[in-house]
């Protein structure tokens, strides 16, 4: 079922059912600033296996957790250095995902984190609208393993089909790229998993090179 949230003064019903859908631990896809994501109720794990299902991929890749506000960084994670949270009180909402150590008491089961959590606030209005009445979501790019991310709901309902409850369409995205991954948990300094939507020179003018461990192409200290 593809519904249109592209307005906001009439995407309520939309939102609707796509709140009740994550409610009952159903699939669902959404549109995000980078491209649209696949996902469920983090705290549901049969939801999130049905979201590593739908896209043929197995626990060893668990998916990252969308939040609506930067505060919820506390409650989900630990331990998190300075510099990231710079990234993030620069970035976000926006095109970058943190991977941080997670609060050793939250009830979920993402697959196999090995105690970490990739986090992102996204910088679109009708996932932002979602994610706060929702609560955190874990969402990965809508397609199925291997094959390109979608960019519109048509294209994420091509791949996924059936496996998904409800897509909202926020038209095409605006990004079309992945979100850059910034790893926080080594304790000498930051690693950048992959470059995306936030250019590693934007990270290193923001924290400084001597925040990395390791830098694509260059090895930092």
């Amino acid at each position: 079922m593809i519904l249109q949230c592209t307005d906001s003064s009439h995407w309520g019903p939309s939102l609707d059912a796509a709140v009740d859908a994550v409610n009952r631990g159903a699939v669902i896809v959404l549109p995000t600033d980078t491209v649209y994501g696949v996902g469920a109720d983090a705290f549901q794990a049969k939801a999130v296996a049905a979201v590593l299902a739908a896209k043929g991929r197995g626990r060893q890749m668990p998916p990252p957790v969308l939040i609506p506000q930067l505060r919820t960084v506390d409650g989900l994670g630990m331990d998190i250095p300075g510099t990231a949270r710079a990234l993030m009180e620069k970035f976000w909402p926006g095109a970058l995902t943190v991977i941080v150590h997670s609060q050793p008491s939250l009830a979920w089961d993402l697959g196999e984190t090995h105690g970490t959590v990739a986090l992102r606030m996204p910088d679109h209005p009708a996932a932002l609208a979602l994610l706060n009445r929702t609560g955190p979501l874990a969402v990965t790019s809508a397609n199925l393993t291997g094959q390109p991310a979608a960019t519109s709901a048509s294209a994420a309902e091509e791949q996924l089909g059936a496996s998904v409850a409800v897509y909202l369409d926020g038209g095409e995205s605006p990004g079309g790229t992945a979100s850059t991954i910034v790893d926080a948990t080594h304790p000498d300094g930051l690693r950048v998993v992959r470059e995306g939507g936030v250019s590693v020179a934007e990270l290193v003018d923001t924290v400084g090179a001597e925040a990395f461990v390791e830098l694509p192409g260059e090895t930092i200290g």
